[in-house]
């Protein structure tokens, strides 16, 4: 991509994307939640939605308090994701 814009020099666009098919409506809400806990998660913020960058906080706003409250009931801890390059 950077060739094709003419910015040979710039940081690479996607670092660690990987496409995934999910097949199980589990897995993209259980991903949904990693979403937005990771700053959380990774103690940046005591709450996910105090993430500056972060879809929680928009999320919250503008989800149903049930709708947040289903999505927060998927662990995460289990999903596979690879870091790395």
């Amino acid at each position: 991509m950077n060739l094709e814009d003419g910015t040979p020099g710039r940081t690479r666009l996607w670092q660690n994307y990987r496409e995934t098919h999910l097949t199980y409506p589990q897995s993209y809400l259980a991903r949904l939640n990693y979403v937005h806990q990771n700053p959380r998660h990774h103690e940046l913020v005591p709450l996910a939605s105090q993430w500056k960058w972060c879809s929680a906080a928009a999320f919250k706003r503008e989800a149903t308090p049930a709708w947040v409250k289903t999505i927060a009931s998927f662990p995460f801890d289990e999903i596979a994701v690879e870091d790395g390059e």
